[in-house]
């Protein structure tokens, strides 16, 4: 048969998850009060409820960790696939 391809090794941009997270910390920064405020980043109809910021940078904070852990995942398991083709 054919030769075998080697694994191309994770990149972290390439992570949604991390372009997800600036996008949150971009919006919350945007919603600081000496900035736009929460009225700003409020969605039209939407609640009126304080801590919205907080909300965007909590979820900012669970989508890096969320794609540290992922990378970090796929690091090991692209570690793992190439001593396995390097042993073969």
């Amino acid at each position: 048969m054919g030769k075998r391809k080697e694994p191309r090794p994770p990149v972290w941009y390439l992570n949604s998850s991390f372009w997800f997270a600036a996008m949150l910390l971009a919006v919350a920064i945007v919603g600081l009060p000496f900035l736009g405020g929460e009225d700003a980043i409020r969605d039209p109809g939407q609640k009126r409820e304080n801590g919205l910021v907080w909300m965007y940078l909590a979820g900012a904070a669970i989508m890096a960790l969320n794609g540290w852990l992922s990378h970090q995942h796929a690091a090991k398991a692209f570690e793992e696939a190439s001593a396995t083709t390097k042993d073969s």
